[in-house]
């Protein structure tokens, strides 16, 4: 496992979906930053799970315990090392993919991997529970980014091909198709947003140091994304040079682009402008419909029946920690 994020600031995430419980610690934050743990609290409880009919019913309260690197709510020069107890899992629900591999699901690489070793018991360290700490790391870098007038914002284009119409979080049509699904044991994936606003243009570097290569790293440690585009990303491949260039301008003394399509990164390096991408969230892999797969012992083909709690989309949860993971990366790189 690579649970380790950057290196001027170290990020590594720890624990399991059904372990006693899951951190973080967060090394090299420099002293003194004060931190403000209601804010980072209200952050957390935009992922956290058994909130509405279109999350999972597991419920956990995401009360983050911290264990050292914070004196007075600042910051202290020491690790700071934080944990978020589990209280409510179901191990037994899982006794019967110990040797049948859900679909679409990490079990039977890992199984590989791991020589059957590994934690099945809702989906061990690959679950979208360690998103949780993922977000108590993010949701500080969030904090100290503002500090420089940078923020990081993420919202839901579309939910199972429906567009997000209207100022809501998730429109009331979306909330519908999800609970259709819902009843029928099925899922539906979506498309977010993030735009950054306020890095100044020079952040990044060439090739496998550009800022799309490292925020795109960060974006896959977030499980069931398949995809990521820049800009006008694909669309780009439609259009003419003449139709696909921003033309450059002066505001003020600010170089700036009339249009957007690079998505506020040249050359791998920010130009300025707002930095703009959207990433591909796959339907849930957990849907209680019956499905085909193998009895890795006996090998013979099987049908699967899968219990427990599951989201029936997770899109909506998903949006916190695309912004986690993001202002983690763009901290990164500004120092």
């Amino acid at each position: 496992m690579s649970p380790v994020f950057g290196e001027k600031i170290k990020i590594t995430v720890f624990g399991q979906s059904h372990s006693e419980a899951i951190g973080v610690v967060i090394d090299s934050l420099p002293a003194g930053i004060e931190i403000d743990f209601d804010e980072l609290a209200q952050f957390m409880a935009r992922r956290a799970p058994g909130q509405n009919s279109y999350s999972t019913q597991r419920k956990e309260a995401d009360k983050i315990k911290v264990l050292s690197g914070i004196v007075n709510s600042k910051t202290c020069g020491a690790p700071l090392c934080a944990i978020i107890e589990n209280t409510n899992t179901r191990s037994q629900d899982y006794d019967n993919l110990l040797e049948i591999p859900r679909p679409s699901h990490a079990d039977y690489s890992a199984h590989i991997k791991y020589n059957g070793f590994n934690d099945i018991r809702g989906g061990g360290h690959f679950s979208g529970r360690l998103t949780a700490p993922l977000c108590i790391a993010g949701g500080i870098a969030k904090q100290i980014l503002a500090q420089k007038n940078i923020t990081v914002d993420a919202k839901i284009l579309s939910i199972g091909g429906i567009e997000n119409k209207g100022d809501k979080f998730i429109s009331d049509e979306i909330i519908k198709a999800i609970d259709d699904v819902r009843t029928k044991g099925d899922s539906l994936g979506g498309i977010i947003e993030c735009v950054v606003n306020g890095v100044p243009a020079g952040i990044g570097d060439t090739m496998s140091g550009s800022l799309e290569s490292k925020i795109s790293s960060s974006i896959f440690a977030i499980p069931a994304i398949k995809g990521i585009e820049f800009g006008n990303g694909f669309e780009c491949a439609s259009l003419k040079g003449s139709q696909n260039n921003d033309p450059f301008y002066f505001d003020g003394d600010i170089v700036r682009t009339k249009t957007n399509n690079h998505g506020g990164i040249l050359g791998g390096i920010s130009s300025g402008m707002p930095i703009v991408f959207r990433v591909a969230v796959k339907p849930t892999p957990s849907i209680s419909i019956e499905q085909e797969s193998v009895n890795l012992k006996t090998k013979e083909n099987v049908k699967l029946n899968i219990q427990g709690r599951h989201d029936p989309c997770i899109v909506p949860r998903a949006v916190p920690c695309i912004e986690a993971v993001t202002a983690i990366t763009i901290l990164e790189e500004m120092l």
